[in-house]
């Protein structure tokens, strides 16, 4: 029965070195986040600064309407490649979380394992049975699970595909409504030239 002890111990050390790794996933992320926050904040006050003294040299309606037409497009990008990098932080961070997380499930279904086979070494005679039982019950509790991760990372890789299309397919609508607003633009400013 000596074994069992050194096995909690080990068991509680290997714990808490799976606690210390999540946090530092999520610190991890945290930071990744803190500074894609930072660019994009850095990045916007160039582009007002550089907006604004773009707009401060408008000489008519005309360029007016033609700088507003413009605005619309870059920051409809800016907005869905952020989603997209955001998207994909916090993607990188439940994988991770993901993954030390089954380290420990391994981990506590090892122990229990181990606890049953130390228990079955020093049951009494006649208890072969319920040891057996014991053994049968974890091998299709670990089969539940292990399906059910499986299930979950599917479904995790479609949802990843189904978000990444419909990014794709917003900047192209994106890009063609800016595409159409600019045409429309400079099709005015033809008619007039030429009225």
């Amino acid at each position: 029965m000596n074994a069992l002890p050194q096995q909690i111990i080990a068991g509680q050390k290997a714990s808490l070195g799976n606690l210390l790794a999540f946090q530092g996933a999520l610190l991890d992320g945290f930071e990744k986040l803190v500074d894609l926050n930072l660019k994009v904040l850095k990045t916007s006050f160039d582009d007002v600064s550089k907006k604004s003294q773009q707009a401060a040299q408008l000489q008519d309606v005309q360029e007016a309407l033609s700088f507003a037409a413009a605005l619309v497009q870059p920051n409809a990008d800016q907005a869905v490649a952020y989603g997209k990098d955001v998207y994909a932080l916090v993607s990188d961070i439940q994988s991770n979380v993901s993954k030390i997380t089954e380290a420990q499930l391994a981990q506590c279904q090892q122990q229990i394992q181990d606890a049953i086979e130390q228990l079955g070494k020093n049951a009494p005679a006649g208890s072969e049975g319920a040891i057996a039982l014991l053994k049968s019950s974890l091998a299709t509790a670990n089969s539940a699970y292990d399906a059910f991760a499986k299930s979950a990372r599917q479904a995790a890789e479609v949802a990843e595909s189904n978000i990444s299309a419909a990014t794709d397919a917003t900047l192209k609508a994106a890009s063609e409504a800016a595409q159409a607003g600019q045409a429309a633009t400079t099709g005015t400013r033809a008619r007039r030239a030429a009225a």
